[in-house]
């Protein structure tokens, strides 16, 4: 397995990454939290990717439990000019930006509202943004963790099923960080200047559950629930209703499809 480097990351990087400060660690708490603490002495934006994370964090405040060199793990903190009401896409365009990368790179995967990454109906990849408000901008951490190779014990201790990328493993880690990142940042900038609505198309294009009737569940309960039909220009989930069509706006909310548990 390869080892993780700056220079190799950057060597493999497009264009549109060149301006990014790449870090490389063995070992930190999480790399999202590591940059939020620096916010406000970041001059650019930076990629922080750890060979381990042992307090990584999904949405909803959920752990993140992985092992070394299972997954790739890692987060950019970006700065945007805002303000933040026009941020609302900002996961699903993520989404959008690394689910392309992995298709084309010969994994099929598709994306389940907001930005969980499903490969054959188990999730293969999560991702976190979280944004924090500057003097003269807005400033958004987006961590990710892709699992390569998922063990039994480990897929035991998270208690569902989990997909993994056995193809994606056997790839050199420092290339496979550079293809992501290069296409993050192509992404992250045209979000910058338009917002999510050219993206609605390509998420809709990638979307799991289409047409399947999902239940929106707060803290487990049920909250609505209807048939996906995609999302719209602002990121908003589309549900078909027995009252009619309702957008849901991202939060901390769980979907689920219709029969299955939470």
């Amino acid at each position: 397995m390869s080892n993780l480097s700056a220079a190799a990351i950057s060597a493999h990087c497009a264009t549109s990454a060149s301006h990014i400060a790449i870090e490389t660690v063995a070992e930190t708490g999480s790399t999202n939290a590591d940059l939020l603490a620096r916010i406000g002495t970041l001059p650019g934006p930076v990629l922080r990717i750890a060979e381990n994370q042992t307090a990584g964090r999904g949405r909803a405040g959920r752990s993140w439990l992985s092992r070394p060199g299972a997954a790739l793990m890692f987060s950019l903190a970006w700065r945007f000019k805002g303000p933040l009401h026009n941020m609302s896409g900002l996961p699903m365009a993520v989404g959008v930006a690394l689910a392309e990368t992995i298709v084309s790179l010969g994994v099929p995967v598709q994306i389940k509202w907001p930005n969980d990454l499903l490969r054959d109906g188990a999730k293969l990849a999560g991702i976190l943004v979280e944004t924090q408000k500057t003097d003269d901008a807005i400033w958004a951490v987006i961590g990710c963790g892709l699992n390569l190779l998922m063990p039994d014990e480990l897929e035991a201790q998270i208690g569902r099923e989990v997909a993994s990328a056995p193809w994606l493993a056997q790839m050199d880690r420092n290339q496979l960080m550079a293809a992501l990142l290069s296409r993050l940042a192509a992404v992250l900038a045209e979000f910058d200047d338009t917002g999510f609505a050219p993206f609605t198309e390509r998420w809709n294009a990638l979307h799991a559950w289409h047409g399947k009737d999902v239940v929106l569940l707060d803290n487990g309960a049920v909250m609505q629930q209807g048939r996906a039909a995609g999302v719209d220009a602002i990121g908003r989930l589309l549900l078909d209703t027995d009252q009619g069509r309702v957008e849901i706006l991202s939060g901390d909310v769980s979907l689920r499809l219709s029969g299955t548990q939470p």
